[in-house]
Formats: C-alpha cells, sequence, structure tokens
C-alpha cells in the first residue's frame, strides 16, 4: 500500500557541489509526459499537467527536462503547469541531441546546435538562464572537449549556472572537469545495470551529484522475479524498492522516477521513505546484470 503521508523530502537532500542549489535526492523525470516512445502529444494532456502540480505538492523540487522530448513537449507542458516557478524548484534540462520528424534520435553537439538547444529551452521554459544542463553524449569513444568548451563558453556568458554531463565514462569527466566544473553525472544504472558502480564511488568522494537515467529499467521495466518478492514482503511495489535501493546505495544519487500518473507518482514517492535492512539489500545487490534491463 502506498502511504500517502510520505513525501519527497524523507529521501533526504542532496547539494550540487559549488553551488547554493539544495535538492531532495527524489526528484522527477518529464520524459514520460510526452507522447509514446517520447514523441508527440500526451494521451491526456490535463493528467500530464496534474502530474507535475501534484509532484510539487509532495515534495518534489527538482524536475529533470529536455527540448527533445516530444520535442518541445515536456517543457511547454511544465511552463504551462508551473510557471511562475517557485523559487525553491530547480529545473535541469538536456542539450545534444533532437528528433527528426519519424521519432528518431538524432545525436549532435556541434556548438552552434548547443547554443540553439540552450536558448530553444530558456525561451520554452521562460527562463532568463537554465540552472543546470546536462551535455548528452553519446558514448565513450566521443570527443567531449569540444562540446565542453562550448558549454563553458555558455556558462561565462550566463546563459546557464552549472553543467553536468550525461552518458560518460570515468576519462570523460576527467576530461570534462578539466575545462569546467561538473556538478552532476547523468548515466544508465539500477539494480541489473550496475556498469557504474566504480564511477558512483569516485564521484561521491568527489561530492558530485550521479543521477540514474532508467532508474526503472526505462522502455524495458524491470522483471524480476526476486524484486518482486522482496516487494510482496515489504508491502511496496517493485518500483518503490527498486528506487529505495538506489537511494541507499550511495549518498550522491539523485533518482529521477517519471510517470504519467499521479497514482504512479504516489507511488514512486513512497520509495523516500523506504529503509531496505540488510537482508533485503544484500538479495538485491545480488541482482547485478540479472533480469531484463532496459533497452
Amino acid at each position: 500500500m502506498t502511504d500517502t503521508t510520505i513525501t519527497a523530502a524523507a529521501a533526504g537532500r542532496f547539494t550540487f557541489p559549488g553551488t547554493s542549489i539544495s535538492v531532495n535526492r527524489m526528484g522527477y523525470g518529464a520524459m514520460q509526459l510526452a507522447g509514446p516512445h517520447v514523441f508527440g502529444e500526451p494521451k491526456d494532456p490535463d493528467e500530464a499537467r496534474a502530474v507535475l502540480t501534484e509532484a510539487l505538492a509532495l515534495g518534489i523540487d527538482h524536475i529533470d527536462t529536455s527540448d527533445y522530448y516530444g520535442p518541445h513537449v515536456t517543457n511547454r507542458l511544465i511552463r504551462e503547469a508551473l510557471f511562475p516557478y517557485p523559487e525553491a524548484l530547480t529545473l535541469v534540462t538536456k542539450i545534444g541531441a533532437w528528433r527528426d520528424e519519424k521519432g528518431d534520435w538524432i545525436l549532435e553537439r556541434s556548438p552552434d546546435f548547443l547554443r540553439r538547444s540552450v536558448k530553444e529551452n530558456l525561451e520554452r521554459l521562460g527562463l532568463q538562464r537554465l540552472a543546470i544542463v546536462n551535455l548528452r553524449m553519446g558514448g565513450p569513444e566521443d570527443d567531449i572537449a569540444t562540446p565542453m568548451r562550448a558549454m563553458r563558453r555558455m556558462q561565462d556568458e550566463g546563459l546557464l549556472a552549472h553543467i553536468g554531463i550525461s552518458t560518460v565514462d570515468a576519462n570523460q569527466v576527467r576530461i570534462a572537469r578539466d575545462i569546467a566544473p561538473i556538478v552532476c553525472v547523468q548515466n544508465q544504472y539500477n539494480l541489473v545495470h550496475r556498469t557504474d558502480d566504480a564511477l558512483i564511488d569516485a564521484l561521491a568522494a568527489e561530492g558530485i551529484a550521479y543521477v540514474p537515467y532508467f532508474p526503472l529499467g526505462g522502455f524495458t521495466p524491470l522483471q524480476v522475479e526476486e524484486l518482486s518478492r522482496i516487494a510482496t514482503e515489504l508491502g511496496q511495489t517493485p518500483q518503490a524498492v527498486a528506487l529505495a535501493w538506489l537511494l541507499q546505495r550511495s549518498p550522491n544519487v539523485l533518482v529521477i522516477p517519471g510517470t504519467s500518473k499521479r497514482t504512479h507518482l504516489r507511488a514512486n514517492i513512497a520509495a523516500a521513505g523506504l529503509r531496505l535492512g540488510q537482508d533485503h539489500l544484500r538479495r538485491l545487490d545480488g541482482l547485478a546484470h540479472m533480469g531484463k534491463g532496459p533497452a
């Protein structure tokens, strides 16, 4: 059963390094507010806006978004539902890709494209400066130095306050940090996809946030029998247990589960107040690279 008295504040707080931005570690990812496959309009725009409103009411003060979700859909919905934004709300966006007319994801990181993307995010969100912008890379083989220098220039100009990076390895993190301070890393990570274990620990030692995308498996939800058994034992949903495990994984982990339904939102936020015992943690730790991960 979902405990409706639990709010995002129960997850504890995190302050991004070198900033005055402090957020509850339980956040919200806006990607699923767009249509199927993150493309087009949502089936129920009123419910999408209601999810955003309720997220804030339940203590969410950190929303992850991008102008290429939809494209342009989630940022528009956020502005429609929440503008003027509460002072305590931190909006984090992502650049480095666009969607073609078929809905395919096209990576692009030329300086001109990154600048245009920042300005489009500013315009659609109704902001004069973006608090945190994640640079989306395509993998460890990509050159991160050139786009990072473009990010640094926009930071120096005041278009964005702080920089994060996404879909990167430890070497790219090192290169990026030589160019500009990095406040967060956003990579794929969940109960069954643990490639970043060492990176999480290294970032924690530096006080840098780690934000796992696909925390519940992404487009192919986590389906692991042991997770379901533990959830039944605890009287929780498997999703809440998986999120609680992430929150207990390391104090620098911020979770941003997404949903387009208020009922699912409440169930996810229940994870903020769930404390897993040593036996359950041991069993969950044993699920690495088992089950069905994201596509």
